[in-house]
């Protein structure tokens, strides 16, 4: 399985001629869900779900489909009957070829005053988990996360945690529109030093098989 790393908290992953798109927000690339043959998405927050960029993915393809929360799905599944999915916690299914399995309820805290909206993670294959905006530990080894790098919702000290609590065999950068070229040496020396994992990064583009 081919992963590729888009802007912000986008993957692609690629196997058997199929893609799986997580996460085209409105931080990643335009074309970020374009040539998907399934599209997952974590929650509704505008830098993980972009209406118009699910909408041109779908109208491209007539056979792409979407699976979401329900809190996702109500915003755009009128559109598009029948090609919207809507998934939770513990749930299982197969998009795209790829066996997908849901973890996790609830986005994490921003500030107590905040309501907390609902997110779901995505563990593919038994090998990729991606979180959305949660610190959510699935019940089975994970051997790549997709690691929420820089939010506001997280300090390092939970990110290296959170990293020693799942232990994959290696993290890769995720949610990292926000962090600065400038403090990126800080957080690959302290999470790569404390993690306990292989820990790194990918420019959007780049690409490793998982």
């Amino acid at each position: 399985m081919k992963l590729i790393k888009k802007s912000h908290a986008c993957v692609r992953l690629e196997k058997d001629g199929r893609t799986l798109v997580v996460d085209p927000g409105g931080f990643s690339e335009p074309d970020a869900a374009l040539g998907a043959d399934a599209i997952l998405v974590t929650h509704e927050h505008p830098d993980h779900f972009d209406e118009g960029r699910l909408r041109a993915a779908l109208e491209a393809d007539p056979g792409a489909e979407i699976w979401t929360l329900r809190s996702v799905a109500e915003k755009i599944s009128a559109a598009f009957p029948g090609r919207v999915r809507t998934v939770g916690h513990g749930d299982t299914f197969t998009a795209a070829g790829f066996d997908v399995q849901a973890h996790g309820e609830l986005h994490a805290v921003i500030h107590p005053d905040i309501p907390r909206i609902t997110n779901i993670g995505f563990l593919v294959d038994g090998a990729v988990f991606h979180p959305g905006d949660a610190l959510t530990v699935p019940d089975q080894p994970v051997d790549t996360l997709m690691l929420p790098v820089m939010a506001p919702w997280s300090k390092i000290s939970e990110v290296i945690d959170y990293v020693r609590e799942v232990g994959p065999r290696r993290a890769i950068d995720i949610h990292d529109a926000l962090l600065t070229d400038l403090a990126r040496p800080i957080y690959d020396r302290q999470i790569g030093a404390l993690g306990g994992t292989d820990h790194g990064r990918l420019t959007p583009g780049d690409a490793t098989e998982v």
